[in-house]
């Protein structure tokens, strides 16, 4: 072999590449508080981190298509042909006010209270309609956030559900519910084709279901639960032996034991024999 040559490698097996530690992203849109959900997944699955992202209820849809979640808590309706949902809650409207206005002396208003009022309408409005009850701004504010704030400068009302009211609390401001208007539900969303473990689990938080649930899952990041008590095995005779502790008590107590024992028969016992 010349010094040129290179000699062929010997085949060696490719090095394995650790698999990925599991882990769950949860999206969540503005008025929602998965602080709950949260707290009951770091108990029950302590080895699989938990990451929260925020994100507007514009952009929940998109974000759970792209992957950048793996199931998110969302404003309905979604798209069922892509995504499948729990709905969860359904909220009640509110209107937004000054505490020295008018609507904050009543319990709560309908739309047609609302007919002489201007009332904002956010381009990220979440209730499903064309344009809220009352006289419209002469432009929509960019947000909700901007549409308190003018609420806030006496220049017009917001109608929101009660979470964003919340939400965007002020002490100068205070709301009251709108009775005959839409409402808001919320729900649980995750791609249909991405229904991964963890995202089971977390549905099974969400329901409720508790960690030896029939219908949660068993994975090996659950911590071990206390092993219940084994049920003992009736001994074989014990019913007899029962029975003849009771007619023994029956004999002790007198005339009550003797109505337990009516008709049944003590054994004789037999006279001692005499020694020659």
């Amino acid at each position: 072999m010349t010094g040129s040559e290179v000699p062929p490698s010997s085949p060696e097996a490719a090095p394995s590449t650790p698999a990925a530690a599991p882990s769950f992203r949860l999206a969540y849109v503005p008025g929602v508080t998965p602080a709950k959900w949260v707290r009951i997944w770091e108990e029950r699955f302590p080895g699989i981190p938990l990451t929260l992202h925020a994100v507007t209820a514009a952009e929940a849809q998109g974000v759970l298509r792209a992957g950048d979640a793996d199931a998110g808590f969302v404003r309905l309706p979604v798209d069922r042909t892509v995504f499948s949902a729990i709905p969860l809650y359904t909220e009640t409207t509110v209107v937004v006010v000054p505490k020295d206005h008018i609507v904050a002396a009543v319990d709560e208003v309908t739309a047609e209270d609302l007919a002489d009022e201007v009332v904002f309408h956010p381009l990220d409005d979440v209730l499903d309609w064309e344009r809220p009850p009352g006289q419209p701004a002469f432009e929509r504010p960019a947000t909700t956030a901007d549409a308190v704030e003018l609420v806030a400068a006496g220049v017009g009302l917001l109608v929101v559900p009660q979470s964003l009211a919340r939400l965007h609390h002020r002490r100068d401001l205070t709301y009251r519910p709108l009775v005959d208007v839409p409402q808001s539900s919320v729900a649980l969303s995750w791609p249909e084709d991405a229904t991964t473990d963890q995202v089971e689990d977390f549905i099974g938080v969400v329901r409720g279901r508790t960690i030896n649930s029939t219908r949660g899952r068993t994975t090996s990041q659950t911590p071990a639960t206390t092993e219940q008590p084994k049920r003992k095995r009736p001994e074989a005779g014990a019913g007899t032996r029962r029975q003849s502790g009771a007619g023994s008590r029956g004999q002790r107590g007198g005339s009550g034991g003797a109505k337990g024992t009516k008709g049944a028969k003590s054994p004789r016992r037999g006279k001692p024999r005499r020694r020659s």
